[in-house]
């Protein structure tokens, strides 16, 4: 509970003191680096500061001239700060929609191209995959949770259809990637953060020519996420 309260305290301080750096320059210029970096240095800072420890596997299968979709199991709200620096280049996600009405926090989240999505929405769901097919043709690396919510026990759950009508749109390779410890360090449901270690799983980028149908595509990405998990999480 202190390292969580720390954690939580440090970012509280450190990350508006940054904005005050970075978001005006991001404004003014267009160019949202500085910003992204230090978003991605208070993510790292804090997870570190809370305890846990992140073993990253498989990162050596990706070309950095590459851009790709990964899709990640999702199990804590640790899972997000976790992923996100440890993956080398600029990535954006799909948020709620409603985490962008907050005036500094939303317009941060538009300068750095993260895509808005109304989850009980279907036509707001196909713009939320449109919009980020924009994201993905730019140039910029696009990292969703494939289950659209946390699990409770760890376990994952059955996946949404949206990540895989982008990945046909975008033609991008696939990325799946396993979360796995975060249902230890931080499961659904709890505020306090337990030091720990988290691993991180890379596996090998799925092509656009093997992608098959829609719903192979699924089965690949699913066996493959399952395949990283610790056995009495698989399903």
């Amino acid at each position: 509970m202190i390292r969580t309260i720390i954690m939580l305290m440090f970012w509280a301080i450190a990350l508006p003191i940054a904005a005050l750096i970075s978001f005006p320059w991001a404004l003014a210029t267009g160019d949202v680096r500085l910003l992204y970096r230090i978003g991605m240095w208070g993510a790292r800072t804090g997870v570190s500061i809370a305890g846990v420890r992140v073993k990253m596997i498989g990162l050596d299968r990706l070309d950095s001239k590459a851009t790709y979709i990964f899709m990640c199991n999702h199990v804590s709200n640790i899972d997000l700060p976790l992923l996100l620096r440890r993956i080398p280049w600029r990535t954006s996600f799909i948020a709620r929609h409603e985490v962008f009405r907050y005036p500094i926090l939303g317009r941060a989240m538009h300068l750095g191209a993260l895509v808005p999505v109304d989850r009980g929405n279907r036509d707001a769901g196909i713009a939320a995959v449109r919009a980020a097919t924009e994201v993905v043709k730019r140039g910029i690396h696009m990292t969703i949770y494939v289950e659209g919510h946390r699990s409770y026990d760890g376990k994952m759950l059955p996946f949404k259809k949206g990540p895989f009508y982008l990945a046909e749109q975008c033609q991008a390779p696939v990325v799946p990637v396993t979360i796995s410890g975060t249902h230890y360090v931080m499961p659904k449901g709890r505020f306090a953060i337990k030091p720990g270690v988290v691993e991180v799983i890379f596996h090998e980028p799925i092509p656009p020519s093997e992608f098959g149908t829609r719903e192979e595509l699924m089965a690949k990405v699913r066996a493959a996420i399952n395949s990283g998990l610790p056995e009495e999480y698989r399903n």
